[in-house]
């Protein structure tokens, strides 16, 4: 029996992105505010923030039995940016991790391009969306499942370049805003900077390219299937 919870994205975001981006920031002058005095706060600090994604991602894994693909990005993300700022790491190494997330993830979705399986097809054709059994069943009535395949490794190929833009976007950004030493009060205020600008500038285009992959997607999917729009989705 298939799993058909709908996960709330906002909350989804909110737990994994926003909430320990906050606590990176914020948390150390809201600890020094309430006059509580703790050694190696920063250490709490980092903690709480792993907490949400990982709590998030295990109650979610537990209700829909999948994966939390943001939870996992959220929690290295937090882990990288906490752990720069601990370690008193170079500030080019801030830089670095804020290119290589989204170009790792792209080097991934590029190289499912070419298993049976291109991750572009197992994030958009989903059975919580999709009567993908309907789908199917019309592609190998018409014959037109490889071609279908094929056109899904070009979406595939699309999806990667987002992923990639959204990389060179992220070292551009990071490399005009960070400039202080990690673990200063300047070097959490350039976090909470990045973490600000990164829709507009890097998320917008981004999803601008996504949204075109998800059009070639229905188009083709239409046009190989025979089906409207309304047929394909699941009935709820």
């Amino acid at each position: 029996m298939k799993n058909n919870k709908k996960e709330n994205v906002w909350l989804n975001l909110g737990c994994n992105i926003v909430l320990p981006s906050i606590l990176l920031v914020k948390g150390r002058s809201w600890f020094e505010k309430t006059g509580i005095a703790l050694d190696n706060i920063d250490v709490y600090i980092l903690i709480l923030a792993l907490l949400f994604p990982i709590l998030y991602g295990a109650f979610d894994l537990m209700q829909r039995r999948k994966w939390n693909m943001i939870s996992i990005i959220g929690l290295a993300s937090v882990l990288l940016t906490g752990g720069v700022g601990l370690l008193k790491l170079p500030t080019e190494w801030i830089i670095v991790k804020e290119g290589a997330i989204p170009l790792l993830l792209g080097a991934v979705v590029l190289a499912t391009a070419y298993t049976k399986k291109p991750l572009a097809k197992m994030i958009i054709l989903s059975d919580s969306v999709f009567d993908v059994d309907l789908i199917e069943s019309a592609l190998n009535e018409k014959n037109t499942k490889a071609e279908f395949d094929k056109q899904m490794k070009k979406i595939t190929y699309i999806v990667a370049t987002s992923f990639l833009l959204s990389s060179v976007l992220n070292f551009v950004l990071a490399y005009c805003i960070f400039e202080s030493p990690a673990g200063t009060p300047e070097f959490n205020e350039e976090v909470g900077k990045m973490t600000a600008l990164s829709f507009p500038v890097i998320a917008l285009p981004t999803t601008i390219i996504f949204i075109f992959a998800m059009f070639k997607f229905f188009k083709t999917l239409t046009l190989l299937t025979g089906l409207s729009i309304e047929d394909i989705m699941l009935k709820k």
